[in-house]
């Protein structure tokens, strides 16, 4: 029998190689080691700040595997890696955040019952029988953001709100889609994907009910 090899895609390259560095730090963070901890606090003055002007980072951050491609990969464009590494430093960022002083992982993948998307997060920080105007205006505003900082800075909002919560996030699947949202014409793709795991969540809350209508991006945008 032939097995077929699937190609990976830059986006899942990063999500995989974020999840990669998070799991590991978290494990040794909530560990109490030095050295976990030490990055974690390097890592979060860097939270909704341009990845160019972190250069403290860049001898923290592994990005290797992004340069030497794997066997299912193939190599980065320059216009790639660009991409790759700024939505890496932006999810690593915004983690190490969101995991300060708190004693649960914040970093947690997403299963098949139980969403960790940016969408099913922010829904889970508003009751299961109404929607919090004023929290989901945040998770729009992220989505219309112009630039990739205004977007970091944006996240950096919603992601106090989630750790003063204890709620987790899968940063392996943001990272990733810090990557596409980078990409001309594909922020409305990711836009749709945190209102899909928005809505994914409300059904949990309140099976069968879903007039949650999706935001308009224009509406909220200033």
């Amino acid at each position: 029998m032939t097995t077929v090899s699937v190609p990976l895609t830059v986006r899942s390259q990063v999500a995989e190689l974020a999840a990669a560095h998070i799991t590991a730090w978290q494990r040794g963070y909530l560990g109490d080691r030095a050295p976990d901890v030490a990055a974690l606090a390097r890592l979060r003055r860097g939270a909704g700040r341009d990845p160019a002007d972190m250069p403290d980072l860049w001898s923290l951050v592994d990005t290797g595997r992004l340069h030497t491609p794997a066997v299912r990969a193939r190599p980065l464009s320059e216009e790639e890696l660009v991409r790759a590494e700024n939505a890496l430093y932006t999810a690593l960022t915004l983690w190490a955040l969101h995991q300060q002083s708190r004693s649960l992982p914040m970093h947690s993948p997403t299963g098949r019952t139980q969403p960790r998307g940016l969408g099913a997060a922010v829904r889970r920080l508003m009751p299961p029988d109404g929607i919090d105007e004023s929290v989901r205006k945040r998770l729009v505003r992220a989505g219309t953001a112009p630039d990739l900082t205004t977007l970091a800075q944006r996240l950096r909002d919603l992601v106090v709100l989630l750790r003063r919560a204890d709620i987790p996030l899968d940063y392996g699947l943001l990272a990733g889609q810090l990557y596409a949202w980078q990409w001309p014409g594909a922020a409305g793709d990711v836009r749709r994907e945190w209102g899909r795991s928005f809505h994914a969540r409300q059904q949990q809350d309140q099976p069968g009910d879903d007039t949650l209508t999706t935001p308009d991006p224009d509406k909220d945008a200033s």
